[in-house]
């Protein structure tokens, strides 16, 4: 069987007998596919002193060479997307389509990234005291580690390492080692678009490799996606050994359906929002906030539509895959136990499913909840699985106060047709990513994508502006060209004039 080894300074690295080995699942069939070799401490730093090593003559290449191997870059991965979906529905079990649009939203993060000239423009202001000029600049941090979450393999590291290095700045990766491939398969993409060897680096592992990248003393950055409690671990770590850290949470997204919104939309969104990718995503809908004069009807749309979806291998053209693990699908399932206890009307079960597929996958239905209250588990917890809550509230008052309430504040949506509503939502809600009727509003590439409250630790955002920000630093240079004549001696603080 294959072990999937690490990738550094440009080729594989050779196998270690004494490696700890993790197992990687196909989740539509139940059975290992491959192993994947988890780093210790010692890996790692090989990765991070191939990046260091490697920094010095990247950081000095021109912007016009860098941005040429950004195009290769982007050609190659536009022409054989279908290559890296097929890795990641096998790996991760979203079916073909869902990963094939994953692949897209970071192929526009790349496209982003090909105007860095642009972006790394300093200002220069002339004769800013007599004879003196000022001007700007950015320049990169230096080696910047991204540990990325199973549940985008290919799209989340590419919100970063795009930016990361068309900013002159070089690369070590630790995907999640439940679906490690694709970060090995862009590792060797870069390399065909003529990338220089120890600027992209990949590192597999768990805690042990996390924990050696953030202590790494020639880390400079540290990009984050993953649950909250695993972010805040990463912030806290990470600026305790002086880096600058960028640590994406949890989230538990809200969308408020108000009378006045086109119901078929509102259900078709629910259920787009809820399901995809088997709720695994953190800008899902979890929560359904329904203002009580439309709820039995949406309930009813959201479920008419629900019960017709399709589950199964993401091979065989399904609506809905797997869930990425046997102990996710379990714990997944605990949950619709623990909401059905705790009084909620369980409207559509998921528990019970026959899907497309064969062997033993990690399957479970769409299951709706309705009439869910605020201190059940089912609401308070992200649960990351095809679990959507419905919520009543009286009107707009009571459904914002749930959502500002609520300590997450990743995504949100409101659905309404009234323009003054919509307005003042947008204004008043504690949430870093809003839609108006649009159920999961992540951002084009050129703007920021992040949460506000409890998902998300640091002050950047990922891509966008922010990301070039986060992956340079500013650097003012006061210039004076001396003529014949001279000032003199003054050992007063120097005075503009």
């Amino acid at each position: 069987m294959q072990t999937i080894q690490h990738w550094i300074d440009g080729s594989y690295a050779n196998p270690d007998p004494a490696s700890r080995l993790g197992e990687v699942t196909n989740p539509a069939t139940g059975k290992v596919s491959s192993r994947v070799a988890l780093a210790s401490s010692a890996v790692v730093n090989q990765a991070v002193q191939a990046a260091a090593a490697a920094f010095p003559a990247w950081r000095d290449t021109s912007l016009a060479r860098r941005v040429q191997i950004l195009f290769t870059f982007r050609e190659l991965l536009n022409d054989r997307k279908g290559e890296l979906a097929a890795i990641i529905t096998a790996e991760h079990g979203k079916v073909l389509d869902d990963a094939l649009g994953e692949v897209s939203r970071g192929l526009e993060v790349v496209e982003f990234a090909c105007g860095i000239p642009h972006l790394l423009k300093g200002g220069y202001t002339e004769n800013a005291s007599t004879k003196v000029d000022v001007h700007s600049l950015r320049q990169p941090v230096g080696p910047a580690a991204i540990i990325s979450p199973f549940n985008f393999p290919a799209m989340v590291p590419m919100w970063f390492f795009p930016v990361a290095i068309a900013a002159g700045n070089t690369v070590v990766l630790k995907p999640s080692e439940k679906d490690p491939t694709a970060a090995n398969w862009l590792a060797e993409l870069w390399k065909e678009a003529g990338l220089p060897d120890g600027v992209f680096n990949v590192v597999h592992g768990d805690k042990e490799s996390v924990d050696a990248l953030l202590e790494h003393p020639e880390i400079t950055s540290v990009s984050f996606v993953g649950s909250t409690p695993i972010a805040r671990y990463v912030y806290e770590r990470g600026t305790a050994s002086g880096k600058r850290v960028q640590a994406l949470g949890g989230a538990k997204n809200h969308m408020l359906v108000l009378p006045d919104a086109d119901l078929d939309l509102a259900a078709d969104a629910a259920v787009n929002a809820g399901y995809g990718s088997a709720g695994e995503r953190c800008m899902a809908i979890s929560a359904v906030v329904a203002v009580e004069s439309v709820a039995d009807e949406l309930v009813a749309k959201i479920a008419e539509r629900t019960a017709k979806l399709r589950v199964g291998d993401g091979m065989r053209g399904t609506d809905m895959g797997p869930l990425v693990t046997a102990a996710h699908r379990d714990k997944v399932a605990g949950y619709i136990t623990a909401g059905e206890d705790a009084g909620a009307e369980l409207v559509l079960d998921g528990r019970t499913v026959e899907p497309d597929a064969e062997g033993d996958g990690f399957f479970l239905a769409p299951t709706l909840f309705d009439r869910v209250t605020p201190e059940m588990s089912i609401y308070t917890d992200e649960i990351f699985g095809p679990v959507l809550s419905v919520v009543r509230v009286p009107g707009y008052d009571e459904g914002l106060a749930l959502i500002n309430e609520n300590p997450y504040g990743n995504g949100t949506a409101i659905f309404t047709n009234d323009g003054g509503a919509a307005r003042r939502f947008e204004n008043e809600v504690q949430v870093g990513m809003v839609g108006i009727n649009v159920p999961i509003p992540v951002p084009m590439a050129y703007y920021s994508f992040g949460g506000w409250k409890n998902s998300l630790f640091g002050d950047s955002h990922a891509h966008g502006s922010e990301g070039v920000h986060f992956f340079t630093r500013g650097k003012v240079v006061t210039t004076r060209w001396l003529d014949p004549s001279h000032g003199g001696i003054n050992l007063g603080f120097p005075q503009n004039a």
